[in-house]
């Protein structure tokens, strides 16, 4: 049986402090604080692209659903290690699908202080590229990835022919397929430019998570090998997603989700994958690693636990006792990180 994989809990504890982090302010304030320097060419990273263009806080969400299909795929490998089947453990998923997609609509009610009908949240999306992730987590690599990149292009197609009324300008904020589709279903247009049917293409992100860690338990393969084909998968398609956004065939944009953002994106989170795995599988460099682990073992809560009342209550606390608003972003960080490191502990873990 193979053993758990630490690179794949530290790069989930990894993306869970980054968006706490978000949570607590501390980007925004740092950009404040940056303004008007050449720092401010970093901190700018830490915020999501107005539109056409790629930052690096663009590749939190592709990563967050890459990290949860990776999740899903081991956890489904070590329950057929006991015996469990595909069927046995299909009411379970379509029980986590429906909490994620309740805990995501939930939490736009939150934002808004009343009930409203809002799916643009993570969660929600998460919810549906969960559910077709799992679908063909059975089938072989190639049948899954040929899905995935089906996925993609149905995305491109819609966008290019769903020409309704106002809606009919492919690429352009508020005038796409995305917030055409957004209109007949929640009778509302985001003012960001952020679209539910971002489901679609990046269902690709999950499926690459599942076979992500299918191949890094596959003992068909050598560890070498598994390394070489998470650098060379993810440059195949840092390269073809770059090549179509430089020719023009399709813009890299996050908040559509477009063809191109999510092979750039999904390109370099396998990267980044990579790395994790060489450094802490390969290379053994893990003393430290506990301190993103802990973190990574209570993922969904702590997502859930910052955007309410971490963001709604307790960095207001805090802010009371540690004036200095980037040093009290940091110190509410480290009280859930020490939450976290105290559940841990007592091995108390909150899963949807």
């Amino acid at each position: 049986m193979a053993k758990r994989l630490l690179s794949l809990d530290v790069m989930r504890g990894l993306i869970m402090i980054l968006l706490a982090a978000e949570s607590t302010s501390l980007y925004s304030r740092l950009d404040k604080a940056a303004a008007g320097t050449w720092l401010q060419r970093v901190t700018e990273q830490f915020f999501h692209h107005d539109w056409h263009g790629l930052r690096f806080w663009d590749l939190i969400q592709p990563g967050f659903m890459t990290m949860a299909g990776s999740a899903m795929f081991l956890s489904f490998y070590f329950k057929q290690q006991k015996g469990i089947t595909w069927q046995d453990n299909l009411p379970h998923i379509l029980f986590r699908c429906l909490k994620l997609f309740l805990c995501g609509t939930a939490l736009h009610c939150v934002y808004s202080g009343k009930l409203v009908w809002e799916l643009w949240n993570v969660l929600t999306q998460l919810a549906f590229t969960t559910l077709i992730a799992y679908l063909i987590i059975r089938k072989s690599y190639l049948v899954q990835a040929l899905v995935s990149f089906g996925l993609i292009l149905l995305s491109e197609v819609l966008y290019r022919t769903v020409l309704v009324g106002e809606f009919n300008q492919p690429f352009v904020m508020g005038k796409n397929f995305g917030s055409f589709t957004d209109m007949l279903v929640m009778g509302k247009i985001n003012s960001g430019g952020w679209v539910f049917v971002n489901f679609i293409p990046t269902s690709a992100h999950t499926i690459w998570g599942v076979l992500a860690g299918k191949l890094l338990v596959d003992d068909r393969f050598q560890t070498g090998q598994k390394l070489r084909y998470l650098i060379s998968s993810g440059t195949a398609l840092l390269l073809v997603g770059y090549a179509a956004d430089l020719g023009g065939l399709s813009p890299i944009i996050k908040r559509i989700c477009t063809g191109s953002f999510v092979l750039v994106s999904g390109g370099w989170v396998l990267v980044f994958m990579a790395f994790f795995y060489w450094l802490t599988d390969i290379r053994q460099a893990n003393r430290y690693a506990w301190i993103l682990t802990v973190v990574g073992m209570n993922a969904i809560f702590i997502y859930l636990f910052f955007e309410t009342v971490g963001h709604q209550w307790l960095n207001g606390v805090v802010a009371i006792f540690v004036q200095q608003p980037i040093l009290a972003s940091l110190a509410t960080l480290f009280i859930l990180w020490y939450l976290c490191y105290f559940l841990s502990k007592k091995k108390i873990f909150f899963k949807l």
